[in-house]
C-alpha cells in the first residue's frame, strides 16, 4: 500500500511539473510567435493538443493509483463523476465582474478527501465545463492545470475539523488567495507570445513596457509581468477573490458536513 500511495503521488508531481513546463517554456525560447496569434487565441496551437493527452493520460492514472492504494473506490470515482458535472454546471451562472463558482468545490473537495482528489476536481471540471460551453481551444489544459492545482492546494491545508468555523475561514481565505493567483498563472500561457516583433515600433527599439523580451532579466521580466497584471487582470481577478471568499464563508460550513458523510461512507478504512 504505501508503495502504490508513493505511485499515486509521484503521478500527481509529474502531471504538476508537466503543466509547470508547459507554462515557463517559452521563456526560455530565443523567439516566440507573433502578438496577433495570441490575441487570436492560438498561442500554445502547436503543443497545446499533446499536453492536453499528457494531462488527461496522468488523471486517469491517478484514479487508477488511488483505486489501488483503497484511497478510492468505484462509488468515489462514481461521486468524482457526479460533483465534476455539478461544478462543470456552476461555470455556465454568471456572476459579477467574472466571478464564477467553479472553484468553490475543489477547494472543499481537496480539502475533505485529499489533494489528489481537488487536483482531479479542479482539472476535470475545467474539462467539462469546456466542452458544455464549447471553450475549446489551446488555453484548455492551462485552465485545467491552474485549477487542479487550486484544488490540490486545498488538499494541503491544515485539517481543522475540531474547530469548524476556524476550517471554513482557512479555505475562505485559500479562495480568496487563489483567486488572484489563477488569474497570475493563467496570463503566463500568452503573456510570452505578446512580445513577438509585431511588439516593437522598430527592429531595434525594445517592445513596451507591459511585454516580455528575450533579452530581460528575472528581475525585469516581473516587473513587466506585474504591469501587465495591475493593467488588464487585477480588476476581474478581484471579483474571483471576492466572490470565493463571500461563497464559501456563505455556504462552506454546509456542504463541508455533507462531504465529511460522503467520506465516511464511501471510503475504505485505512490500514
Amino acid at each position: 500500500m504505501v508503495k502504490s500511495r508513493f505511485l499515486s503521488t509521484l503521478i500527481l508531481l509529474l502531471a504538476s511539473w508537466l503543466g509547470l513546463w508547459a507554462f515557463i517554456y517559452p521563456f526560455f525560447l530565443p523567439k516566440v510567435g507573433q502578438d496577433s496569434m495570441a490575441y487570436m487565441g492560438m498561442a500554445h496551437a502547436a503543443d497545446a493538443p499533446l499536453i492536453f493527452i499528457l494531462l488527461l493520460g496522468l488523471c486517469l492514472l491517478v484514479i487508477i493509483a488511488n483505486l489501488e492504494t483503497r484511497r478510492m473506490d468505484a462509488r468515489l470515482v462514481a461521486v468524482l463523476g457526479v460533483l465534476v458535472g455539478m461544478n462543470a454546471t456552476l461555470r455556465l451562472v454568471p456572476g459579477p465582474l467574472g466571478f464564477s463558482a467553479v472553484f468553490f468545490l475543489p477547494i472543499l473537495c481537496g480539502y475533505v478527501f485529499g489533494a489528489d482528489f481537488g487536483f482531479l476536481m479542479g482539472a476535470l471540471s475545467l474539462l467539462v465545463s469546456g466542452l458544455i460551453t464549447g471553450g475549446v481551444g489551446p488555453w484548455l489544459p492551462f485552465q485545467m492545470f491552474a485549477a487542479g492545482w487550486v484544488g490540490l492546494v486545498g488538499g494541503w491545508l491544515p485539517r481543522m475539523r475540531a474547530w469548524p468555523r476556524l476550517e471554513v475561514a482557512l479555505l475562505a481565505g485559500w479562495g480568496l488567495l487563489s483567486g488572484f493567483l489563477y488569474g497570475v498563472i493563467m496570463n503566463l500561457w500568452f503573456w510570452p507570445y505578446l512580445a513577438g516583433p509585431a511588439q516593437q515600433t522598430t527592429a531595434n527599439e525594445p517592445g513596451g513596457p507591459m511585454f516580455w523580451e528575450t533579452s530581460l532579466g528575472l528581475g525585469s521580466t516581473l516587473i513587466r509581468y506585474g504591469l501587465f497584471y495591475l493593467t488588464t487582470s487585477l480588476w476581474w481577478d478581484a471579483g474571483r477573490a471576492i466572490g470565493n471568499l463571500l461563497l464559501i464563508l456563505l455556504i462552506g460550513l454546509p456542504v463541508l458536513r455533507l462531504l465529511y458523510r460522503f467520506e465516511q461512507r464511501f471510503r475504505f478504512s485505512r490500514m
